[in-house]
């Protein structure tokens, strides 16, 4: 996972760089937390670009962090959500509640 926050703009740019099952799922879970407690960002954007693969613990963390950035105030979205990412979020409501900005085929 690579992550950009972004002064000018106060988002936090989160670009997951692998498959997400339960392990790397609290991995992510740990430094997103530790990046939105340090920065404070108005927005923070996952690009999920480079993820294939997702469970439901990959869900559960894009939740939590949703909650954690609206408590301080803040906005949460998805950009280049692939097809098969894009479903999973569609039938399990994420998409309802988190925007996708743009999605990738």
């Amino acid at each position: 996972m690579n992550s950009v926050f972004l002064e000018r703009d106060k988002t936090l740019l989160v670009e997951i760089t692998e498959e997400i099952d339960h392990h790397v799922a609290d991995i992510l879970r740990r430094k997103i937390d530790e990046d939105i407690t340090r920065y404070m960002p108005r927005k923070v954007i996952f690009d999920f670009n480079k993820v294939s693969f997702m469970d439901s613990a990959g869900i559960g963390m894009v939740i939590g962090r949703y909650k954690m950035v609206n408590m301080i105030g803040g906005v949460t979205q998805m950009k280049n959500v692939r097809t098969s990412i894009k479903k999973i979020f569609e039938m399990s409501g994420v998409s309802k509640i988190i925007p996708i900005i743009d999605s990738c085929a």
